[in-house]
């Protein structure tokens, strides 16, 4: 089987290069790939890669994901998060291959408390949002043997993420704020690629489990109670820290402007996933923790070393 992956050193790339490469012969590409197109701001480039290798299954994890600069740059954000996958989607139907595509709790509106379903109406907030709304529509329009896994609050113990974010800033200052009004679940980039790959095999010989899924972790928190359990972990590592649980101060979205409105319900219901491919999901403190033992080392945090 032959794999061709884009997208290869983001958080999720960087992870689906270990649990891809035991399902086939994976070429794995980004921008800045040499030999194949993996530019997504050139998706005529992106047809004909796909044309040349023929891979029996297509992993896009490539998306511009800056989400405040997103609003100044549509026309990008548009090109490389829903015209590059819709062009993916069209050329892999032509050759017969299966397409795996992410896409994003942010296509919903954010109201309400109930986990978001599957078939729930979206309305995104944002310009990030509607771009890859549009990308889960182009992809299930033009493929028919596709796999598209919404997901949220991603991070990888490779590269910056929030938690690094957090523990990096409770060195430095006494005290912290963070919001306590977006609700979600952390979700691992180790976790989203070991569930693809499984996903991938199953869709393969049933192709009926097509479709479109929710993937997140289990369990429900809040930005503020997110860093307030990474910093309590730390603690108990031995992490010196200056900010300690009692000095982070939770705080409404409000108390911070940014450019993309961002929703407050995050939650996304997994029932669907679980059920169709025999999945008991982790809480998402399981991942979380991990990654926390992963990046500090015998010697406790250290920023430069990650």
């Amino acid at each position: 089987m032959k794999i061709l992956l884009f997208g290869k050193n983001g958080q999720v790339g960087w992870e689906l290069q270990r649990s891809l490469a035991s399902l086939g012969h994976l070429i794995s590409l980004d921008a800045n790939s040499r030999d194949y197109c993996g530019d997504f701001l050139q998706p005529e480039g992106l047809k004909q890669t796909v044309l040349q290798l023929r891979p029996d299954v297509i992993v896009n994890a490539a998306a511009h994901t800056a989400v405040d600069k997103a609003e100044t740059e549509s026309a990008i954000v548009r090109t490389v998060n829903a015209v590059a996958p819709g062009v993916l989607a069209q050329v892999a139907e032509q050759v017969g291959a299966l397409l795996v595509h992410y896409s994003t709790d942010y296509v919903f509106d954010g109201s309400g408390e109930t986990p978001w379903q599957e078939d729930d109406v979206a309305v995104p907030l944002n310009v990030y949002g509607q771009t890859k709304l549009e990308s889960e529509r182009l992809v299930s329009q033009y493929c028919s043997r596709h796999l598209i896994f919404r997901t949220s609050w991603v991070y990888g113990a490779r590269g910056g993420n929030f938690a690094k974010t957090m523990l990096r800033m409770a060195q430095e200052r006494d005290s912290l704020s963070v919001i306590n009004d977006q609700f979600g679940a952390p979700t691992g980039a180790d976790l989203l690629a070991d569930i693809t790959a499984h996903a991938i095999l199953q869709a393969l010989h049933s192709p009926e489990k097509a479709g479109l899924y929710h993937l997140v972790a289990g369990g429900c928190t809040t930005w503020h109670g997110y860093a307030a359990f990474v910093i309590e972990e730390a603690l108990r590592m031995g992490v010196r820290l200056k900010a300690t649980g009692e000095k982070i101060q939770a705080v409404p979205t409000s108390a911070f402007q940014t450019a993309a409105t961002r929703p407050h319900n995050s939650r996304l219901n997994t029932r669907k996933l679980q059920q169709t491919f025999g999945l008991v999901l982790p809480q998402w403190q399981t991942g979380v923790l991990r990654m926390l033992q992963e990046i500090s080392g015998i010697n406790g945090y250290d920023d430069e070393k990650t």
